[in-house]
């Protein structure tokens, strides 16, 4: 019996993560991973030929694990936002691409932020520009490699140019336009004026891709990329749809409602819920970008979250399950209290900032260390929370935490603690790519924006975790205060530790 399928791709900085699932129930059918080469701020570059390579070699591990081989009729892609391709006019890529995590357009930035001014800023786009996002990284090309400019003829996101490798159209989605710092979300349109003062005047307009709406197709497939995919060449056409952001995907694949808060905890921090109206933070702290299903996604991104840990258990000795045994293993005391700007920080925008320990003692444990560096990135979370409220953003939804920081138990453990609420882990180990084929399968049906959300409350992963806030003798509040105080961060009104 044919089975037909669905492919969603999730191209993060670390690697790339496809799924393989039904196209009428979304069960799994297969999944496939490969490595990126390891990329770390200031200059953090990975070739798009390499995304290429991964893509490809993830896709054959996931069609050989399929029972039996599916029919493909649907591929979406999503993927770390706001890098910069620039392709030549043969749609060669003309140098490495810059990722969200390089830090190296911070002076331009600045100087864009003078000549356009914050407020009009994130007035016309929702959201504050800082060096993670893709005008920082076409102004720093513009200044210090003008001929690679000279030579553009297409300037795509990480995820455009997979679809593009897919399908030979330049096309992007609202989501990961909504990341660049010259796109209108509310008018749907570049703002090539935005452009002129990043790199001088150019024919921009013929340089961008199509924006296109949730449920449009980007094309379909060429024979040459479904050949190095390892799709079956029966002829039949496999529709790509438009894709999109990899935390705007994640929220899609875990079906979650208007309200609900989405605490991502991998390479980077993500705070987010879903709403139907534009958001517009003067703190400049809530990037109010786009989503998937026409609506926006209003978000608080940090830059310091999982990879903290990683150098936590280095630095003491051990691994991550240590490093979660060991702050469980933590009293009820004060103990230290880490900010951990560690490579800079994002959400607030120090990319020149370093993490700092405050109140150790001679009487410090290793136990309290452990704990203070499994709690500095969810301070940061809880931050970012609080200025969701302070926008008036209803996040009073259930708490559903997703990423490779949800391993940890401590992790989750000290989230419900700080919350004073429930954490809820979804069995959606690769919630990207689950999203990448709720879109997929919405593409595929030739459905409207409706269908696809309907597809995404079926498709919704149940519960496989439960975490509730235990009774401590820690005092949250004055946690919370002392983080602030040392983050140089001002406590909001918003903030409670429940």
């Amino acid at each position: 019996m044919t089975e037909f399928a669905v492919l969603g791709v999730d191209s993060s900085t670390q690697s790339c993560k496809v799924e393989v699932r039904e196209l009428d129930g979304g069960r799994l059918l297969g999944s496939g991973s490969a490595a990126h080469p390891p990329a770390f701020p200031p200059c953090s570059e990975q070739h798009p030929l390499e995304w290429v390579a991964a893509f490809a070699s993830a896709t054959r591990t996931a069609l050989a694990r399929c029972a039996q081989p599916p029919v493909i009729k649907a591929i979406s892609v999503a993927a770390q936002c706001h890098g910069l391709v620039l392709l030549d006019e043969h749609g060669n890529p003309l140098r490495a691409a810059k990722l969200w995590n390089d830090t190296t357009g911070t002076p331009n930035l600045a100087a864009l932020v003078d000549r356009i001014g914050a407020q009009q800023w994130i007035r016309s786009i929702g959201s504050m520009p800082t060096a993670a996002f893709t005008i920082a990284k076409l102004a720093w090309t513009a200044e210090h490699e003008p001929q690679v400019l000279d030579w553009t003829a297409s300037i795509l996101l990480p995820h455009d140019y997979l679809t593009y490798w897919l399908t030979g159209a330049r096309v992007t989605d609202r989501s990961e336009a909504s990341g660049t710092g010259y796109f209108n979300t509310e008018t749907g349109q570049w703002i090539t004026e935005y452009l002129d003062l990043a790199g001088g005047r150019r024919d921009w307009s013929s340089m961008l891709p199509t924006v296109l709406a949730p449920c449009r197709p980007a094309g379909t497939v060429r024979p040459v990329a479904a050949d190095a995919l390892g799709l079956d060449a029966d002829g039949a056409e496999v529709i790509v749809g438009p894709g999109g952001g990899d935390q705007h995907a994640a929220y899609l694949g875990l079906g979650l409602d208007d309200g609900d808060q989405y605490i991502g905890i991998g390479t980077s921090g993500v705070v987010a819920t879903s709403c139907r109206t534009a958001v517009f933070d003067p703190s400049g702290m809530v990037d109010g970008v786009a989503d998937l299903t026409g609506g926006y996604l209003p978000l608080v991104s940090t830059l310091n979250a999982a990879r903290v840990g990683e150098v936590a258990a280095r630095l003491l000795g051990t691994d991550l399950a240590g490093l979660a045994g060991l702050a469980l293993a933590a009293g009820d005391g004060p103990g230290p209290v880490l900010v951990p700007f560690l490579d800079g920080e994002r959400k607030p925008d120090r990319p020149a900032a370093r993490g700092a320990f405050v109140d150790l003692t001679s009487h410090t444990t290793r136990e309290e260390l452990a704990r203070a560096f499994v709690e500095g990135p969810l301070l940061s979370l809880l931050n970012a929370r609080d200025n969701l409220r302070a926008c008036g953003i209803d996040v009073s939804g259930g708490a559903v935490a997703a990423g490779g920081g949800t391993r940890s138990a401590a992790t989750l453990q000290l989230l419900a603690d700080l919350l004073g609420d429930e954490v809820s882990v979804l069995d959606a180990d690769e919630a990207t790519a689950r999203g990448a084929c709720v879109q997929a399968a919405a593409v595929a049906g030739e459905m409207d924006v409706a269908g696809l959300m309907d597809v995404a409350k079926r498709w919704r992963p149940p519960v496989v975790t439960r975490v509730s806030p235990r009774r401590t003798g820690r005092d949250l509040a004055a946690l919370r205060a002392r983080w602030h105080a040392v983050a140089g961060s001002p406590l909001l009104d918003a903030a409670s530790p429940s």
